[in-house]
């Protein structure tokens, strides 16, 4: 992890840090299982930011105006939070068409969660399938 990722991390609560850990892990998992390449780990508008070639970036922020999530952001202008929407309409909380958004009380579904971000990962060579070939 970055050195800028490990500062804005130390300024999320404890149970706001662990959920970010969790889904960082899956981007890296996610992209090793489906063979995506390096992800590459940067802040863009201070958010942890993360993209694999072929994909669209994912970042991920936890912030002080609402401190009982945690939010997962997708480019708005892709159908990918409008698919996962479809796929798992109760799964999560959706904010319009730019993220899933995660209690940081209760569990969170590991397996839907790699499902979206695998889909983001290899967005631009899956965009034209329905359903992004989900």
């Amino acid at each position: 992890m970055k050195t800028e990722i490990y500062d804005k991390l130390d300024t999320y609560p404890l149970t706001a840090a662990q959920h970010f850990r969790t889904i960082r892990n899956l981007i890296f998992a996610v992209a090793k299982e489906n063979a995506l390449g390096e992800v590459e780990e940067s802040l863009k508008w201070n958010e942890p930011s993360y993209r694999t070639k072929g994909g669209s970036t994912v970042r991920i922020d936890w912030k002080n105006k609402e401190p009982e999530h945690i939010k997962v952001y997708f480019h708005c202008q892709s159908v990918l939070v409008e698919t996962f929407r479809e796929i798992y309409p109760d799964e999560f909380i959706y904010e319009g068409k730019r993220a899933i958004v995660i209690a940081l009380t209760g569990n969170m579904n590991t397996a839907a969660l790699a499902h979206c971000l695998t889909l983001a990962l290899k967005y631009h060579s899956i965009k034209t399938l329905p359903l992004l070939g989900a």
